[in-house]
């Protein structure tokens, strides 16, 4: 692995191969896989539930998301638009893709896109502040980028029982703060930065292409 950009380069194994340790050597990293190996160890994914923020349950094994197959990276979105947070898993063996559908009892949600005017086309950077039956719930709008995967440039709200945002604020990259009041739960909404008030809330459509 000592010249990682060269896809010509050959090493020297540095010493003996212990096959009883299931040692291996490949003078090209880049045919580890062609030469019938994998750099996974098979440990198994993990995943924990948060239990009301106080606590973490490991369902792993419960969910079915305890595979082997060497994960490199995790997406979560809603596959079919209902506001649960699915799972999308890369993996670098045991097939390339899995997918988890969450079915977790249906409760209220709120995703916001934004449309920068002043700031950056997508407002990343900026911090969203939703107040929901008084408590404050924060997100920042700061797309996750792992290997070869990037989550959606959204913010998601889980709501519980309410049925509203009371407030939504957010403070834009450009400095503006703009204050949004009662917004419906279980949509996708898009907040435009050069308006005010009721009209710069968009609600989306499933499926429909969202405006630049």
């Amino acid at each position: 692995m000592s010249q990682p950009g060269d896809r010509a380069s050959r090493i020297k194994a540095p010493g003996k191969i212990d096959d009883e340790l299931k040692e291996f050597w490949v003078e090209n990293p880049w045919e580890i896989v062609k030469s019938g190996f994998n750099l996974s160890a098979y440990e198994r994914n993990r995943t924990w539930m948060n239990i009301g923020g106080r606590n973490f349950l490991d369902v792993s094994f419960l969910t079915g998301t305890d595979s082997d197959g060497d994960g490199r990276c995790i997406v979560a979105g809603s596959f079919s638009n209902n506001g649960r947070q699915d799972l999308i898993v890369r993996q670098a063996g045991g097939g390339p893709l899995l997918m988890f559908e969450n079915n977790f009892p249906q409760r209220h949600w709120l995703e916001v896109s934004l449309r920068g005017r002043q700031s950056n086309r997508l407002g990343v950077g900026a911090r969203l502040t939703a107040t929901v039956n008084g408590r404050k719930i924060v997100r920042e709008m700061f797309p996750i980028n792992s290997y070869r995967s990037q989550m959606a440039n959204r913010a998601h709200f889980g709501l519980a029982d309410a049925t509203k945002v009371e407030s939504l604020e957010i403070r834009w990259p450009s400095g503006k703060t703009q204050v949004l009041k009662d917004l419906k739960a279980d949509a996708h909404v898009v907040i435009d930065e050069g308006k005010e008030g009721a009209a710069a809330i968009e609600v989306v459509t499933p499926g429909k292409t969202i405006e630049p």
